[in-house]
């Protein structure tokens, strides 16, 4: 299947720069999802053109919903440690308002959240009571409980404070998260589902798939994702 070309567009940080937004453009011909923006940011260790970003992407895109990835600040230029907190947030509140003025659709249906860090950010926006972010929706791709090995290093306490709701995509052998980890956070909150892709690790492959099988895995994982979205 041909790449999907995305339109950029500069989004202003503030203090600390611009960073690169990507918009992938829904295909209208699908009409599984209508008028919905679904906001997806990457993960701690690689931008939003990483082979994964852009399956997600382009896949989701495809499916009918208007897709926009960006870079945080750290990644867009090319340094390894991630920004501090404050300016993570800060960042993904400019992607959200630059969205809401450049995508349409974002206008009537805006989801957030990401791959692992990304999601983790996006829920964080979402539950601040200094600067909520209002969104229909909040979706994450390996949603980080925990540092591998590091059970006491919890990052959930936020999440029962969301009241939209949520969709976490988990796989079952996350060392971030396992599903029986993740099970009670998803119960605790006030609007969730999870989605459980069986023998995945935190980029939801599966030990022992060839390319075109994790493909199928990650076509059905999207499938549910739209499914999702669609039922907001």
């Amino acid at each position: 299947m041909p790449c999907l070309m995305p339109n950029r567009f500069d989004i202003d940080t503030g203090s600390t720069g611009i960073v690169t937004g990507l918009h992938y453009r829904a295909d209208r011909n699908r009409d599984v999802v209508k008028q919905a923006t679904l906001i997806l940011a990457h993960g701690a260790g690689a931008p939003q053109l990483s082979p994964f970003m852009r399956q997600f992407a382009e896949g989701l895109a495809r499916r009918g919903i208007d897709i926009v990835t960006f870079n945080f600040v750290y990644m867009e230029q090319g340094r390894r440690a991630s920004d501090p907190k404050a300016q993570l947030e800060a960042t993904y509140r400019a992607v959200v308002e630059a969205t809401r003025t450049v995508v349409t659709s974002a206008k009537t249906r805006l989801v957030i959240g990401g791959k692992s860090m990304g999601g983790r950010i996006a829920s964080q926006v979402a539950a601040s009571d200094e600067a909520p972010v209002e969104v229909s929706g909040l979706i994450f791709l390996g949603y980080p409980l925990h540092p591998p090995g590091r059970l006491e290093r919890r990052r959930d306490a936020h999440l029962p404070s969301i009241a939209a709701p949520m969709l976490f995509v988990q796989g079952s052998r996350d060392l971030f998260g396992t599903r029986e980890e993740i099970q009670p956070v998803v119960a605790a909150c006030q609007a969730a589902q999870l989605h459980v892709v069986e023998g995945a690790d935190h980029s939801l492959k599966v030990r022992g798939k060839d390319a075109l099988l994790l493909e199928t895995i990650y076509s059905s994982t999207q499938d549910a994702i739209a499914e999702w979205i669609a039922a907001l």
